[in-house]
């Protein structure tokens, strides 16, 4: 399965988790991501003051096991990611914000914003994207399913090649033919951290569109390739394009979705990408068989191009940006100036939000724990599941004798226990739900570690298959169906649980900066995903199928306390994490602004809007002052 495509709502205003002694603590972003309602009874002159203030919107599936992975996922380029940054230069410029244009308008300071000219969409606005029609919204699920779908199939179909390609190219040593699938899984680390982000600048459209024909133009000289280095140097950076759909298209899906299907569209979403490696092989192999190996590339550019088609009708649903340009359009349709919306503002560089992107999801994984064991857990199962896609081939074409095509049905085993582990998501939901681990703040919904419980199911079930397939898979006179269905399957199960509500415990324990949790999590699992094949058939040939897989699922046995680990003491462990600590000082901060823009807007209303400017204008210098130096420590 790709992990990539599950890491990373900006656009939908949810609250997310803050942990420490709680998981659900929500915290207002900065900017907020909350949709506003509009007031105006013209379009140039507003006939009503309205209020700006912004809250938190609560989930209405207060139960979704899901619903924080969800929130993470769609903010793999959201603003709050950037939150330490804005509030540093504030204090660096003495509290003076620099400002971008989407227009003409020329903004400088909050004071000069008047909010009768607020530009907003709300919720129940038909420009909002979870208003489109219901078609319109499955057509864009499908969609970036397919793409991202696409994108992950063809990281891992050159597996089925290799035989052919290192004959045309005399290449023996398998190692170094791997290479092509190592350099593909390291442009998919890097474009998380590099190409992502971009959808925060320009839209998610624009983003789809513009790495999805850099991806097909890759893809041609890999078809072409007259050697094999050209074809592992060209693949790394298709992938660095490709990494587009993975990372942003789950926030598509975020979108779009309102609150009550919000699990069951991240769940019809997952299927296309998670199956992605495993239809890789099956694919790659007959095409490899029956039409040869640079016909696998060639099928990749004809998907790839339907993917770009279908793409093409997709409108842009990343909600800063649609706001952005209705501001723009009311500025050049009413020829007046003051429009205006809170997107508007932005005091980061695009080389400040790269840096930002690039450097916090390292700092994070160096200096917190908790990452140190997720991390190591989870790019571990990533690898050796890696490693599978050239131990198969070993064990099956090698030992048993099958063409590359057969082989690439053996993959079916890991492909099934993915979607089981994907359709029983009632019955994890149940198990979380039902768990004692409670919210402290809120009892009504599961702590993180609740979570937990179904990691420690994923961890049980991942080694028990790597240990069955390893010992039913040789020799030849044992049916293969008896190691595809009880040690492909419950691997494949184990490997999907492990990662999901992994990443959803991640997602709730680091709230606002789950994003870069993730992140950091996702380029160390691509590396190990990326090194583990290349020692691969050398550990096999000296060790034997049976032992080699021993090994592995040996050091998948030593990983399973991990989970348990964080069922029972996960609560205490988050309460020392530095970051989470500092979230929650930022929580009560924002709490005490949120009360003071409630008793403002309770003046104005009691006013009738008059002689309230002065005062706001000193509650909002209070409000500056509040957040100066908290950039700095929440930048991590």
């Amino acid at each position: 399965m790709t992990a990539d495509s599950l890491d990373q709502s900006a656009a939908r205003g949810t609250s997310h988790t803050l942990s420490g002694g709680s998981s659900n603590n929500t915290i207002l972003d900065s900017p907020p991501f909350h949709p506003e309602k509009e007031s105006r009874s013209h379009p140039s002159r507003p006939s009503s003051r309205h209020s700006h203030l912004t809250t938190t919107s609560s989930d209405s599936s207060n139960g979704d096991p899901l619903s924080p992975l969800e929130h993470a996922l769609g903010r793999t380029t959201s603003i709050p990611q950037t939150d330490a940054i804005y509030q540093q230069d504030a204090d660096n410029n003495n509290n003076h914000l620099t400002h971008t244009r989407t227009g003409r308008t020329s903004i400088t300071s909050a004071a000069s914003r008047p909010p009768d000219y607020e530009v907003t969409i709300s919720t129940d606005d038909p420009e909002h994207p979870m208003n489109w029609p219901f078609w319109y919204r499955t057509y864009t699920i499908i969609t970036v399913s397919y793409s991202t779908w696409v994108v992950v199939l063809y990281s891992t179909s050159y597996t089925a090649t290799l035989p052919k390609i290192m004959d045309e190219f005399d290449v023996t040593s398998k190692p170094i033919a791997t290479l092509g699938l190592t350099t593909y899984l390291l442009g998919l680390a890097a474009g998380s951290v590099i190409v992502a982000p971009m959808s925060e600048l320009y839209g998610r459209r624009p983003v789809y569109l513009v790495c999805l024909a850099a991806f097909i133009v890759l893809i041609i000289p890999c078809g072409l390739a007259d050697s094999l280095s050209e074809m592992v140097i060209v693949r790394f950076f298709g992938a660095l394009f490709g990494s587009a759909m993975i990372s942003n298209s789950p926030g598509t899906v975020v979108d779009i979705s309102s609150d009550k299907y919000l699990a069951l569209c991240m769940s019809l979403w997952s299927i296309a990408p998670l199956n992605g490696p495993v239809t890789g092989p099956l694919i790659g192999g007959f095409v490899n068989d029956y039409l040869g190996w640079r016909w696998g590339n060639w099928l990749a550019i004809i998907l790839s191009g339907i993917a770009f088609v279908l793409t093409f009708f997709v409108r842009e649903s990343y909600l800063p940006t649609l706001i952005k340009q209705k501001a723009a359009r009311r500025r050049k349709e009413t020829g007046d100036e003051n429009w205006w919306c809170k997107y508007d503002q932005r005091s980061v560089s695009t080389w400040g939000l790269l840096k930002l992107n690039l450097s916090r999801p390292f700092v994070l994984a160096v200096t917190e724990p908790i990452l140190w064991c997720f991390n190591i857990w989870i790019s571990v199962i990533y690898g050796i599941l890696y490693l599978c896609f050239i131990a198969y081939p070993i064990i099956f074409t090698q030992h048993r004798g099958w063409s590359p095509s057969l082989t690439g049905l053996s993959f079916l085993g890991i492909g099934l226990g993915t979607l089981l582990s994907i359709f029983l998501e009632p019955l994890w939901r149940k198990m979380i739900n039902s768990s004692p681990k409670r919210d402290p703040l809120n009892p009504s919904r599961p702590a993180p570690e609740a979570t937990a419980l179904i990691m420690c199911v994923g961890a049980v079930l991942t080694p028990i298959g790597q240990l069955v397939f390893s010992w039913t898979s040789l020799p030849a006179s044992i049916h293969p169906s008896i190691s595809l269905l009880f040690g492909s399957v419950p691997f494949g199960m184990g490997n999907t649980l492990s990662f999901i509500y992994g990443s959803n415990y991640l997602a709730g324990a680091y709230g606002i900066y789950a994003a870069s949790a993730l992140a950091g999590n996702a380029v160390m699992r691509s590396v190990f995903g990326a090194a583990l094949p290349l020692a691969g058939p050398a550990m096999y040939k000296a060790m034997s199928p049976q032992w080699a897989g021993t090994f592995l699922g040996g050091l998948e046995v030593m990983l399973v306390p991990i989970p348990f680990l964080f069922y029972k003491w996960g609560e205490r462990i988050r309460g020392k994490s530095r970051v989470i600590r500092l979230m929650r000082e930022e929580r009560d901060r924002e709490e005490k602004t949120a009360e003071r823009r409630r008793k403002r807007a309770a003046r104005r209303a009691a006013r009738g809007g008059r002689d309230v400017a002065e005062e706001e204008g000193e509650e909002e210098k209070t409000e500056v002052e509040e957040g100066k130096g908290r950039g700095r420590e929440m930048g991590v």
